[in-house]
């Protein structure tokens, strides 16, 4: 069944210099890039009332107006995978992701990701863009995530999201000791020879993270880090731009580095963790249906845990 889809939004100043697709997908989050692109090309979305092109650049302060007739997505199967429900009610949903779960299907991951799983706990999901998800994690990033059960509740969502008022804390373990806390502005984009990373580069999009310490190691750092933007990969970036990589990070990471003096069991722990130890333990925002702002937390997972203890024994 189709459905019309009717929206407007205006090109913040940060985002002047990018092109039409990059913002459209900024702005307009509940959509596909691939889809948005489509529209940009038909003529469904226009820039002050024109048609434009996906690469045409943007000054800022323009209005994007999007009338659209949304046909009947491509039909994701459910699947019985098991999920860490937090909390549900009938506009949201917020589950715990575990490490190794997908977010959305891609080339690769056709199936057996998150979006799977939230059409088998809650069918009506298929009747929402994307299955109500507004925000990812990296597959191998645990934590919160929070869905949108309503086409309503997605618009809350993703209008929060924009508007940087969504609050997310995570935890991380990094290689180095910091002496203290700080924050990273610097821009975030595709790395110019590595398009599968991203990095820090001056032709990236604004990316804002603050971090504090929570506990100090011998040659490791716990890290409380809280985004005000949210990029593809923006706390493993900016920390490694900072010289203080994520534990077992396989894209920024760098090569392996073993303290001196370490056992047996940490060297083989660290050389052998599984993926970035990167958790996203805090999740607060206004509730779309009630307006209330709420927190959600989740505990840190098994292997951060042990990670943690390891460290100590080190440190000790």
């Amino acid at each position: 069944m189709s459905q019309i889809v009717e929206a407007q939004q205006r090109v913040p100043i940060t985002l002047a210099g990018s092109r039409l697709d990059q913002v459209a997908a900024e702005l307009f989050a509940g959509h596909s890039r691939e889809r948005l692109k489509g529209w940009i090309k038909s003529g469904a979305l226009t820039i002050d009332g024109h048609t434009g092109k996906p690469k045409d650049r943007l000054a800022g302060g323009e209005r994007l107006q999007l009338s659209a007739t949304l046909e009947e997505q491509v039909r994701f199967e459910p699947e019985a995978i098991p999920l860490a429900v937090i909390y549900e009610d009938d506009d949201i949903l917020v589950v715990d992701k575990p490490a190794g779960l997908v977010v959305h299907p891609a080339a690769g991951n056709p199936d057996g990701t998150l979006l799977n799983a939230l059409l088998h706990h809650s069918p009506d999901l298929a009747n929402v863009p994307r299955a109500g998800i507004v925000h990812r994690l990296d597959k191998d990033t645990t934590g919160l995530m929070v869905v949108a059960k309503t086409l309503a509740a997605q618009t809350s969502l993703v209008e929060q999201l924009q508007a940087r008022t969504v609050a997310r804390e995570y935890d991380a373990v990094c290689v180095g000791v910091m002496t203290s806390g700080g924050s990273v502005d610097a821009p975030i984009g595709r790395h110019p020879k590595d398009r599968k990373r991203q990095a820090v580069h001056a032709s990236g999009k604004p990316a804002l993270t603050h971090y504090r310490v929570v506990e100090r190691f011998r040659s490791h750092t716990h890290v409380r880090c809280r985004l005000e933007t949210g990029r593809t990969h923006q706390i493993r970036a900016h920390l490694a731009h900072r010289r203080f990589p994520l534990v077992g990070d396989p894209v920024c990471g760098g090569r392996l580095k073993l303290p001196a003096g370490a056992s047996e069991g940490l060297k083989t722990l660290l050389r052998e963790f599984p993926r970035q130890a990167l958790h996203a333990r805090q999740l607060g925002f206004d509730h779309p249906g009630s307006g209330e702002p709420v927190t959600f937390s989740a505990a840190l997972p098994d292997d951060l845990l042990l990670l943690l203890d390891y460290l100590r024994d080190d440190h000790e």
